[in-house]
């Protein structure tokens, strides 16, 4: 039997490792990416249907002109700042730095002025990672699938890689606590956003397979 990581796609094959992955113990972590067991899944066969979520698809409609109101939302500083902090490394991307040094201050401005969240704790986390991984990412990619939007299913792709990422460091760090940080750094790929707890970053990011030198070091943590 063969049991595939859902974050890096690595595979563990219990004919070659001569022990059942069963038997391996909680502790166990993903020898490339560094997930926990729980988000591996046994490797579907060839010609096996990929089963799906069921996800009503409401239809997308006819382009015509839009009018200024439409679609428009007040947004919080907390979002303002993770949206600024985006076009920020999309202006990286581009080569533009004056723009993105720009966009880096506003985030950090917002970032500084966003208050507390009631009621933010890692249950209400946990339950909000869940939410996506089950309703969120299947409604996007369904949607994407329907309007023949092939950059949004590979945006899918890589998010939910991400995502699955961020629920086992965040079961890891219930299960153990401050002592699963400690003497150790936390690195995030700039290009899709996956995260590495380790000495040093990946050579290669498991999810976009960017080199290490696009990873940025976490500073400044603050204690639990």
């Amino acid at each position: 039997m063969r049991y595939v990581c859902s974050v890096c796609g690595y595979i563990y094959d219990e004919a070659r490792e001569k022990q059942a992955f069963s038997e391996l113990p909680d502790s166990w972590r993903c020898p490339v990416c560094k997930a926990a067991k729980t988000v591996f899944v046994p490797e579907k066969k060839a010609d096996e249907p990929r089963k799906t979520a069921a996800v009503p698809v409401s239809p997308v409609p006819a382009a015509g002109p839009v009018s200024e109101e439409e679609g428009m939302e007040k947004l919080s500083v907390g979002e303002l700042s993770a949206l600024c902090s985006n076009l920020a490394r999309g202006c990286e991307k581009q080569y533009k730095d004056q723009e993105a040094s720009l966009f880096r201050e506003l985030a950090e401005y917002f970032a500084a002025v966003t208050p507390a969240e009631p009621g933010a704790d890692l249950d209400r986390l946990a339950s909000m990672i869940q939410g996506d991984l089950e309703q969120g990412y299947p409604a996007v990619n369904a949607a994407a699938g329907a309007a023949g939007d092939r950059g949004t299913k590979r945006i899918c792709v890589w998010g939910e890689k991400v995502t699955n990422m961020l629920n086992s460091l965040l079961a890891q760090y219930r299960q153990e606590g401050e002592a699963f940080l400690a003497d150790t750094e936390i690195w995030v790929c700039t290009v899709c956003g996956f995260v590495y707890v380790g000495d040093k970053p990946p050579e290669l990011c498991p999810v976009c397979r960017v080199p290490a030198w696009k990873f940025e070091k976490m500073e400044g943590r603050d204690s639990a």
